[in-house]
């Protein structure tokens, strides 16, 4: 079995290209749903929102250093380790939040941020958590810091911007348009996913047993650190079960586009943020439904105290 860290993944110009172009749909399908109502409803509170951003960028890149250090993964697993815990929240888990009953507002204003703030937090995580693998500690950087927030600002920013101005513009065409992008954006998301695992059945055969625990764990610590982060600062258990799910849930998508732009489509790094993209589904929402149950069990309590 080849050494998993030496395994490529390739992609040819155009498909990159068109990776490329898919995602900045996504991102343009974010912009339609954001609402600047919210952002100014969470600054006149921010204790929810400080807490939500500190679990995602601070809280999420220490727990990601720490199992680097305790399980010592392979160099390249753990090169997508890092390269997941320092991408954005994933849009998905608004409808996991949603589904939850939990705070769907914060959940929106935290993706909104992290998304908009990407362009400059994902390479700078990224160059501060490389530290934690001992086979990159030594080396120069690997992606050129200034040449990934070129490309971040391309394939996000400016599909954010080109959304907003549609939804300022053309609002009417927005509320017909809406459904259907958001329909095409979570169609794209779960594309590359299967792309990733159809094209590379073999690789992912033979070292799905490493990266089904790796994600695992990884995934599991995100949750449950972003839920008792909060439970510390003593928010309310709705924004609790939020900030947990937020933490939880990273745009893998974006991780998947960086490690063909970026990385020559590095097998390890490419087969975590793949194996990410499906099991943050699996777990946000299985907690998502069990959740909303507990929710509903209390409001029925509730009602009948009544």
């Amino acid at each position: 079995m080849q050494n998993i860290d030496a395994i490529k993944i390739n992609f040819e110009e155009s498909q990159l290209a068109l990776l490329n172009i898919c995602l900045g749909i996504l991102m343009f399908g974010v912009a339609l749903d954001l609402d600047f109502s919210e952002f100014r409803r969470m600054i006149k509170n921010p204790k929810k929102l400080l807490v939500g951003l500190s679990s995602q960028m601070i809280l999420l890149p220490i727990i990601t250093i720490i199992l680097i250090m305790v399980l010592k993964p392979h160099a390249s697993l753990a090169m997508g380790m890092v390269l997941v815990a320092a991408c954005p929240g994933g849009n998905v888990s608004n409808y996991a939040v949603h589904l939850a009953k939990a705070n769907t507002a914060l959940s929106v204003t935290l993706t909104s941020i992290s998304t908009l703030a990407a362009a400059f937090t994902t390479p700078l995580l990224f160059a501060i958590m490389r530290y934690s693998i001992p086979e990159l500690a030594n080396k120069s950087l690997i992606v050129p810091f200034d040449k990934m927030v070129i490309t971040l600002l391309t394939l996000i920013v400016l599909p954010l911007v080109l959304g907003l101005l549609y939804r300022k513009y053309l609002p009417k065409l927005t509320q017909i348009t809406l459904p259907w992008i958001k329909n095409l954006s979570m169609l794209i998301f779960l594309s590359f996913v299967v792309f990733a695992i159809v094209g590379n059945y073999e690789n992912i055969k033979s070292y799905l047993s490493l990266v089904f625990v790796l994600v695992l764990i990884h995934n599991l610590s995100a949750l449950a650190g972003g839920y008792y982060f909060a439970k510390i600062f003593g928010l309310e258990t709705n924004d609790c079960r939020t900030i947990s799910i937020e933490t939880g849930i990273q745009n893998s998508g974006l991780g998947l586009i960086l490690v063909f732009n970026f990385f020559d489509g590095l097998g390890g790094m490419a087969l975590i943020a793949a194996w990410w993209g499906i099991w943050h589904l699996i777990s946000s929402l299985s907690l998502a439904l069990l959740w909303k149950r507990d929710g509903n069990r209390r409001t029925e309590i509730g009602d009948r105290k009544m």
